[in-house]
């Protein structure tokens, strides 16, 4: 009876044995790894995808600035009393465009009483002095008169023709009104952008304050702010690329136009300045500014276009095409990237084709 309990007990350790070393088996099965199929591009993507090449370019180096939209102050006019008066007739606001020479506001004013009183006065000592001097002649003549007489009115005469000269011209530079009313006038075609006097205002030519100032806004200063590290970076005739809040889909082009070598003693940067057309007048003045500054190294990188390129996980990566559907994903580095084009310093080489549209799309299914 023992013996066939022993038999027993080792056909049950044989049997459990058997379906361990079965399970095992299979769990090895279940762990064995599928192959994925390789990813190929639908013909429907490949029939519009662009295909770039990576090319050898000149490394251009580029750095960002803040800044501001400016006057030109090569082209602005501030306006100052040349006569005392009280202000009558305001004619415009800020804002308003102006021609050359429009009447902008009329002044009552003693001081042009005056000048139209000493012209009265200089024209009639003229005919005087014109009558004795032809008197004296006839005299003269008539041997009545020395010629001592004739000098003397001569002379008198010359000297109420040039006092009628200088009362002239001192009431033309104030604007030639014989009314006792002195007109100000626009001296430059532009926009009114300070006015400093209402209807009433009483002025002095000893006012430091200008009465208006305009400004002709067909081009406009950017003024960019250098910090000292980026200084030697920045060199006169540099290009720039300027963008603004207002307009952020919008680049304007210029140039540095002028680098002033001193730093300001509060911010601490150079100021550095670029002349823009502005014949729309899209940029006005105190305008907040990115400028890029751009320049050109004797150096040459591997490039290529922007769009081609694609950022994940705080990496750089292009897809390499090597045909019939076939691209590889390649981790690059990258150098700068200026406008449409990105520079960099490996991961492919020239030559080699990258995709360049649909990049994240076709990056996306390659990972998935």
């Amino acid at each position: 009876m023992r013996q066939n309990y022993t038999v027993l007990q080792l056909g049950c350790f044989i049997l459990l044995t058997i379906i361990s070393l079965g399970e095992m088996g299979c769990s090895e099965e279940k762990k064995k790894p599928v192959e994925r199929a390789q990813y190929i591009i639908p013909d429907s993507i490949i029939k519009n995808m662009v295909v770039d090449t990576v090319n050898n370019c000149q490394l251009i180096n580029a750095i960002t600035l803040t800044g501001s939209v400016d006057f030109n102050q090569d082209h602005q006019v501030s306006i100052y009393p040349l006569v005392s008066g009280n202000i009558q007739d305001v004619k415009v606001q800020v804002g308003d465009y102006v021609n050359a020479g429009q009447v902008l506001a009329v002044v009552k004013s003693g001081e042009m009483a005056g000048y139209s009183s000493n012209l009265i006065n200089a024209e009639a000592n003229l005919r005087v002095t014109k009558k004795n001097l032809d008197a004296q002649k006839d005299l003269f003549t008539s041997g009545l008169a020395s010629q001592l007489d004739v000098t003397s009115a001569e002379s008198n005469y010359d000297q109420a023709v040039a006092q009628l000269e200088l009362v002239k011209r001192v009431l033309k530079i104030n604007g030639n009104n014989t009314q006792g009313d002195y007109i100000i006038k626009a001296p430059i075609s532009g926009f009114i952008v300070q006015k400093n006097i209402t209807n009433n205002t009483s002025i002095r030519t000893d006012n430091g304050t200008s009465l208006f100032t305009i400004s002709d806004l067909k081009n406009v200063w950017v003024q960019a702010n250098v910090y000292e590290s980026n200084i030697s970076k920045v060199h006169l005739g540099d290009e720039v690329s300027i963008t603004t809040v207002s307009y952020p889909d919008k680049i304007f082009k210029g140039r540095i136009d002028k680098i002033l070598n001193v730093l300001d003693p509060t911010n601490k940067v150079m100021k550095v300045r670029i002349i823009i057309p502005n014949d729309n007048y899209l940029l006005k003045p105190q305008m907040f500014t990115r400028v890029v500054v751009t320049n050109k190294e004797n150096q040459q990188s591997l490039c290529i276009p922007n769009k081609a390129l694609i950022f994940d996980h705080s990496q750089n990566f292009v897809l390499v095409y090597k045909g019939k559907g076939i691209a590889e994903i390649r981790h690059v580095q990258v150098l700068n990237t200026i406008n449409d084009k990105t520079f960099l310093s490996g991961g492919v080489s020239i030559g080699e084709q990258i995709v360049g549209s649909d990049a994240i799309l076709i990056y996306d299914a390659l990972n998935n």
